[in-house]
């Protein structure tokens, strides 16, 4: 594939399982940094393990969860 996102970073909310997954996957095949937020800590560890980028534990419902995701991609 090309590397049509290499040196962006990408936040994916949902990222441990379905679309989300697909999504992340997708981007880091792209060249993508991805930082993956989801509730479902052990797929959401695994997906990011399987393409090189960071889990954050996130609901979206927390505030400072969220704050945490964005923390984590603004070290990128």
């Amino acid at each position: 594939m090309r590397a049509r996102f290499e040196g962006k970073v990408a936040v994916i909310t949902g990222g441990a399982s379905g679309i989300g997954a697909a999504t992340a996957r997708l981007l880091a095949a792209e060249g993508a940094r991805v930082i993956v937020g989801d509730l479902q800590a052990e797929l959401g560890a695994a997906v990011a393990a399987e393409i090189g980028g960071e889990f954050v534990p996130t609901d979206v419902a927390d505030r400072g969860q969220i704050e945490s995701l964005v923390a984590a991609a603004a070290r990128h």
